[in-house]
């Protein structure tokens, strides 16, 4: 039997982004044991997937912490020894680095493999990843999408793969928690649901909170939608300072799901309007069309993959500059956005019911 070693930590953009790779791969192997090294904080995408047969769970951030607290340094010395012990219990046939940096070189060089696949040097950003294959594959360049990057990748190594197929894992229990999530808050059979992620990890992909208020207000009063936001467990008071800002209700959902259960709700959104972040990636996996708003980073690298989805961007020479801080100063790549722009583009994309 072929084992087969996948290491994507995070972050769950890029999780999402190679789960197309693993159903190719299982595919071309349907025989295979399949393993993912993965990051807590992106687990819940690929935990459960039908192409795979085991997870194995870094918690690289946590270790490195807590070396340099004295109660929890045994344990988490003790935690590192039992992961390195679980990356090494298998000889695997093929391992494929898609992260392309040091914190995946690791785990590759730690684990034991006859083949190390991934990109040779040259791909930005990469950290001499590649001093840990023995699989140099030459590098594309990073202007090409990151989904069709880590599939060219498994076209080098002749694993053929011409679909693009998530298959994330949501189940039915994702579905009903969903569900009584809006029940809860009288949203349940919304004829139009519209799901707004305002957060961000860099400060230069953060829009107004205001904008995001007249937005959903705009929405709501207009056309009658369900508006609910969306963020992780510490972006309730960004949530709460949107919400203060409306005239007309919508309800805050920030660090009340799981990533399956946000799946499942976005699944059941008529659109998603986002930064550039996970959920966004989230929405696209699921098929619900995405309207993102994009500034510091290049949409056609990262932005949400397939035909129906939008992108607005001010378009301003810095733009896109990768940078998570603002050199000018003003953030105009994402302020210079205007509600009615945003308003333009998503009844261009004809997913509004008619007035």
């Amino acid at each position: 039997m072929m084992n087969i070693l996948i290491v994507k930590l995070s972050a769950i953009g890029d999780v999402i982004h190679t789960l197309p790779a693993l159903n190719a791969l299982r595919r071309c192997y349907p025989d295979a044991r399949i393993t993912w090294v993965v990051e807590s904080a992106a687990a819940g995408l690929v935990e459960g997937h039908e192409a795979l047969d085991r997870v194995i769970i870094s918690e690289r951030k946590r270790w490195a912490k807590g070396l340099l607290r004295g109660p929890a340094r045994l344990r988490n010395v003790s935690a590192a020894c039992r992961f390195i012990r679980e990356i090494r219990d298998t000889e695997y046939d093929l391992v494929i680095d898609f992260q392309q940096l040091l914190k995946s070189g690791v785990p590759v060089g730690l684990a034991r493999g006859k083949c190390k696949a991934g990109f040779d040097r040259g791909m930005q950003h990469m950290e001499h990843s590649y001093l840990f294959l023995n699989r140099r594959i030459p590098p594309v360049s990073m202007e090409i999408h990151a989904l069709r990057r880590y599939l060219i990748l498994l076209e080098a190594l002749g694993i053929p793969a011409p679909d693009v197929e998530y298959n994330l894992p949501v189940r039915r229990a994702d579905e009903m928690a969903a569900d009584a999530l809006l029940a809860e808050n009288g949203m349940a059979g919304s004829r139009l649901l519209v799901a707004i992620n305002p957060v961000a990890q860099w400060e230069t992909k953060l829009w107004e909170n205001r904008k995001f208020a007249a937005l959903a207000d705009r929405l709501i009063a207009e056309y009658g939608a369900d508006v609910v936001f969306t963020g992780g467990p510490d972006d309730g008071p960004v949530v709460a300072d949107i919400l203060s800002h409306m005239q007309h209700r919508a309800s805050g959902f920030a660090g009340r799901t799981s990533l399956k259960v946000l799946a499942a709700l976005c699944r059941k959104a008529r659109f998603v309007i986002s930064t550039d972040t996970g959920p966004m990636h989230l929405a696209a996996a699921v098929e619900t069309p995405v309207v993102a708003l994009f500034g510091p980073t290049a949409p056609w690298r990262t932005g949400p993959f397939g035909a129906g989805n939008r992108v607005i961007r001010t378009g301003l020479p810095c733009s896109p500059c990768f940078k998570r801080q603002c050199t000018r100063k003003d953030h105009m790549c994402m302020r210079g956005i205007r509600v009615r722009d945003v308003m333009a583009e998503i009844r261009r994309a004809g997913i509004l019911p008619e007035e």
